[in-house]
This record gives C-alpha cells, sequence and structure tokens, in this order.
C-alpha cells in the first residue's frame, strides 16, 4: 500500500482512480498537478464536474444527453423526422454527427441486449423508440449498432418488435468490421455505412 503525507491527497487518489483507464500512479499525478494550479483553476474544473453531474438532463424524445428537456438535435426543424437512426450510446450520436453524412433524427437505446451482462429488452428504451415509430411520422428506422453479437441480437429483436407498424428497418452496411464498436470507427468509414444501409 502507498505512503502519502496527506489523508486529503490519499482521498482524492482514491476517487480518481475510480475512474475508467486511470491507475493509482496516473490519479496520484493528476492529483499533484492539481494541487500546483491556482485555486480558481482547480474550482473551475470542480464546477464543470458538478455542473455535468447535477444539470445535463437526457432528452425527453430521443434520450441523447442535452442541456434542455428536448435536445438541440430534436428540436432542430432541418432534420429529417421521417428517419430515425437507432444507436447504442450518446458516444455513438456524436459519432455519427462527426462524419456530417446523417441528417435524420436519433433514439438512444442506452445499451444493447446482453443476457450475459443482466441487460434484457426491459433496460433499454426499446418502449419509447416504438411509441416513436407507431406515432407515424417515422417511414425508416436504421440501426446502427455494432457489430457485435450482442448488437446482432439487438437488431433482430428491434427489427421483430417494429415489424407489425410497417415501417422501412435498415442496418448499416457492413463496412464496420464485425465486433467493432461504433464509435470506434473512422468518420468516413461511418458515414459510408450510414449512407450504404442495408434492408434487415
Amino acid at each position: 500500500m502507498d505512503k502519502y503525507p496527506s489523508q486529503l491527497l490519499e482521498k482524492a487518489v482514491n476517487e480518481i482512480s475510480r475512474l475508467p483507464g486511470i491507475g493509482r500512479k496516473t490519479a496520484l499525478r493528476l492529483s499533484l498537478h492539481l494541487l500546483r494550479q491556482e485555486t480558481a483553476t482547480v474550482d473551475t474544473l470542480c464546477n464543470a464536474l458538478y455542473n455535468l453531474r447535477h444539470d445535463v438532463k437526457y432528452c425527453s424524445v430521443c434520450h441523447n444527453i442535452s442541456d434542455d428537456d428536448v435536445c438541440p438535435i430534436c428540436q432542430d426543424k432541418r432534420r429529417d423526422n421521417t428517419i430515425l437512426c437507432v444507436v447504442e450510446n450518446v458516444q455513438d450520436v456524436m459519432a455519427i454527427e462527426n462524419t456530417q453524412q446523417y441528417a435524420g433524427l436519433y433514439h438512444v437505446l442506452g445499451g444493447i441486449i446482453s443476457p450475459m451482462d443482466g441487460v434484457g429488452p426491459s433496460d433499454l428504451n426499446i418502449d419509447s423508440l416504438v411509441s416513436r415509430v407507431e406515432e407515424g411520422e417515422v417511414k425508416e428506422v436504421i440501426l446502427a449498432l455494432s457489430s457485435t453479437m450482442e448488437g446482432d441480437t439487438t437488431n433482430f429483436y428491434l427489427s421483430r418488435r417494429l415489424q407489425k407498424t410497417g415501417v422501412k428497418v435498415t442496418v448499416i452496411a457492413r463496412g464496420i468490421s464485425v465486433g467493432n464498436e461504433l464509435e470506434y470507427t473512422d468518420e468516413v468509414t461511418l458515414g459510408r455505412s450510414i449512407i450504404n444501409r442495408t434492408p434487415i
């Protein structure tokens, strides 16, 4: 066990090392770096993190993160509201937006079906997706989920759930390697996968 000259430093290291991808050595480096900064700089960081956790909302329509009840994408009248792109998480929305190849709306599931991890359909934003499609404006649903076994399972489940609505259901083209997660795919490949989507 490492020895620290300050219990406050040790507490900071303990908390920072709980973040994904950050070990205790990195947490110590970050803590000491923050200790050397102006108090106002550290206060700004603390306030940003506090506001992130307390003030960021989830869009009541698509479940993307937002500063308001409805996110800017859902509010944008220039977007094509007849196309709905279903993604696993917020990072996937950001990845697709960065391609600048898609002008429709989104629906964030909040995960994918994974029995091994105890995630079933009822744990995801699937009922609200079906409700949006049943409202009648949506003509096509693009399933843009990771090319993994869990992603394919979720694609199959969603296509079955949406079958009765009569809406066109497509999947992104397999320019993305099987087993790859969407957020790590380069923008050109991801953009082409959206454009070259295929019926499921």
